[in-house]
């Protein structure tokens, strides 16, 4: 009759080998580069906490938090004073149409389970927040969605990114999605992650239904950037 065996030191399973690689995960975060990701806490093991503490410390860009990796936002000088005119411009707007909050580019939002994204521009109606007001003050990621995103491309933001974050966007609620070129000094306005409208140079930015009578020119907008007459 066979009797079991008790050993003082079982062998240990065999360790499981993962071949994941970081080209894999630079792939899967939209082909960004790797310099914006940040390697602590490690890549698929940055936690919600992680997220609004490296934030709070401000040792450095904005960070988004995707797929519980932290990666920095892309934003250079020149598109954070774009970005700065265009939520000035929906500011003096919004102080006559009170119409909802604008948020900038280091306003995070919960806009996913497990995804925070700090559009460089934001517009949140009052009617899409909890009793028409604005997040309490310490809800340092709110879990909102705003009706309108806008974002100033910068050179290191890849078409695969892009395409990420508008999917995410349209997913999670939103309603329009302005990518600004500074390069080409055009836009493109998306009502959905795949469909848009390109709008050239001396196009205009409408509001639509979402911001009733706002208007932003792209060659003013630009100009002004530029400080051309």
């Amino acid at each position: 009759m066979a009797t079991a065996t008790t050993l003082s030191n079982p062998p240990r399973p065999a360790p499981i080998v993962s071949r994941w690689t970081v080209a894999d995960l630079l792939q899967q975060l939209g082909d960004i580069p790797a310099d914006r990701v940040r390697l602590e806490p490690s890549p698929g093991r940055a936690t919600f906490d992680d997220l609004i503490r490296v934030n709070e410390e401000r040792r450095g860009p904005t960070c988004e938090w995707v797929d519980n990796t932290l990666v920095e936002k892309a934003m250079g000088f020149h598109e954070s004073w774009l970005a700065m005119i265009v939520a000035g411009e929906l500011y003096a707007y919004l102080r006559t149409n009170d119409l909802g909050m604008c948020s900038g580019p280091d306003g995070v939002m919960k806009v996913l389970p497990g995804i925070g994204r700090a559009p460089d521009v934001a517009f949140i109606a009052w009617a899409s927040l909890p009793g028409g007001k604005p997040p309490p003050r310490d809800d340092k990621v709110p879990a909102i969605v705003p009706d309108l995103v806008i974002e100033v491309l910068s050179a290191s933001n890849t078409v695969r990114e892009m395409a990420r974050k508008r999917d995410e966007y349209f997913r999670a609620g939103v309603k329009r999605v302005w990518e600004i070129e500074p390069e080409s000094r055009s836009a493109n306005v998306f009502s959905g992650p795949n469909t848009v409208e390109p709008v050239p140079v001396d196009g205009t930015l409408d509001g639509e239904t979402i911001l009733p009578g706002f208007a932003l020119s792209l060659r003013e907008l630009f100009d002004r950037a530029d400080r051309r007459p």
